[in-house]
């Protein structure tokens, strides 16, 4: 998930003079001291690092002085934690406004399965992206982008060579099971609506049939909690009786969102434990003033691919008894990261915090583990999932969705 944020500032510096590129760094190098989670830095002096740096690593050039910020930021090991140069900044922003050209692949860690070669862990597919039109699911390991090998390759780099003016084609070779693919992708733009929807009815005789709400969430953009509670009055005026809340293979995205998309379901309730090296530092939670749907039968769908924002949705409605969850366990991406705009106009991607849900479980890779699981054959889409309602031998039909 990623916190929008935007902050300059100019404070103490050494005794000798610093250049305009020394200034920078040390804007950079305050950010990191201020705001990262880990306190010890990686076990080292955060301090005699500045002094070291500002001594011996060449700041002549603003290139060079990027080159100094990603030293500095490596030592860390925090693949979460980068720098971005200021048209990179301008991409991450465009795609949590939700226009982002590209091939609709949300990707993880750098993994190794059993021996098998090394790559890039698929968490999920856009529906409907390029990468979903091409069979490309949860689980899937990218071997190599445009013939480069993703053995060494981070995850960042990675996106940026996914991403592409529109039309222009990116080739692929993914590893699905057993099987390696060789996949030529055109990209596109993804979809600003984060939210599709459908009313769902499940046959059955008198006034007592069940009308369910279905509402499948993608991604955690600015349009996301507007979205999720036009969809839901909109179903509301067809009478509906209980909601499916589907997270499956929803990377995240924006935290304010998820909190605000939790504060939707909740008539009351602790949210999100924000915590540090010391321990809770603060907690988001709500009175119900915000709720829309607090009281209606609601079962929520998760999978491997349900990541950061959407695991703290789950997280919420799960230990607050609010839904049942169905699926499989969750990414377990269990940490927060700010984006910070430098002087400049680049920034950096800092790791803030660590969260705990409700009742205090922290799912940094372990995930969000849910109440029962769902068949294989269950439908990924609003129209399968309603045609799958109709048919009393289906596995819809064999899943207790409202059982409580």
């Amino acid at each position: 998930m990623v916190v929008m944020s935007v902050s300059v500032s100019v404070s103490e510096s050494p005794s000798w003079a610093l250049t305009e590129e020394n200034l920078l760094f040390l804007e950079a190098w305050r950010m990191i001291d201020r705001a990262y989670v880990d306190k010890s830095f990686n076990g080292q002096s955060w301090f005699r690092y500045r002094e070291n740096a500002l001594r011996n690593e060449p700041m002549n050039t603003r290139e060079e002085t990027y080159m100094a910020i990603k030293k500095m930021l490596a030592t860390l090991e925090d693949p979460f934690t980068r720098f971005l140069e200021p048209e990179k900044l301008k991409s991450l922003r465009s795609g949590t406004q939700g226009a982002l050209t590209g091939v609709g692949l949300s990707i993880g860690y750098p993994t190794k399965f059993d021996g098998s070669p090394a790559g890039l862990l698929v968490i999920s597919a856009s529906p409907g992206g390029p990468a979903n039109k091409a069979g490309i699911l949860s689980g899937d390991v990218i071997l190599a982008i445009d013939d480069t090998s993703t053995e060494t390759m981070g995850v960042y780099d990675a996106a940026e060579r996914l991403q592409g003016s529109e039309g222009s084609s990116v080739k692929l070779t993914v590893r699905s099971g057993p099987e390696i693919k060789h996949l030529d992708l055109m990209r596109e733009k993804v979809s600003l609506n984060p939210v599709t929807s459908r009313l769902c009815a499940m046959p059955a005789s008198g006034k007592d049939s069940l009308r369910i709400g279905y509402i499948k969430l993608t991604s955690f953009n600015q349009n996301a909690s507007g979205a999720v509670k036009e969809a839901i009055n909109t179903l509301r005026t067809n009478n509906v009786n209980a909601f499916v809340l589907d997270l499956r293979d929803n990377s995240g995205g924006l935290f304010p969102e998820g909190i605000e998309i939790a504060k939707i379901w909740l008539d009351k309730g602790v949210i999100v434990y924000i915590c540090d090296s010391r321990g809770v530092r603060d907690i988001y939670d709500t009175d119900g003033s915000k709720a829309v749907a607090p009281s209606e039968p609601l079962a929520v769908l998760v999978n491997k691919g349900t990541a950061s924002a959407s695991e703290i949705l789950a997280g919420a409605l799960k230990d607050n008894k609010r839904a049942v969850l169905f699926g499989e366990p969750t990414f377990g991406k269990g940490k927060i990261q700010s984006v910070f705009e430098l002087s400049d106009g680049s920034g950096l991607v800092v790791t803030v915090a660590r969260y705990e849900t409700p009742a205090h479980t922290d799912i940094d890779k372990v995930g969000v583990v849910p109440d029962h699981p769902l068949p294989t054959s269950f439908p990924k889409d609003e129209e399968a999932f309603c045609n799958c309602l109709q048919d009393p031998a289906s596995a819809c039909n064999k899943v207790e969705l409202f059982a409580r």
